[in-house]
């Protein structure tokens, strides 16, 4: 799918989040990256074989009272 070079991390791979905007809506939320995965604002995902990745937001730092 994707035709940039150095091409876009394929959809099964740790960095799939860092593939290219093909399209972005935010106002319903997603983006569609340029390896087929759909991300979701809440950081959910769905990949192109129909797997779903829940939300995986960074847990924020716990600061000392």
């Amino acid at each position: 799918m994707c035709q940039h070079q150095p091409a876009c991390p394929t959809s099964d791979s740790a960095d799939r989040d860092a593939a290219r905007l093909v399209a972005h809506h935010p106002e319903q939320g997603w983006s569609l990256l340029c390896n087929g995965v759909l991300l979701f604002e809440d950081t959910g995902e769905l990949l192109p074989d129909g797997q779903i990745i829940g939300p995986h937001r960074p847990l924020r730092a716990m600061r000392a009272a």
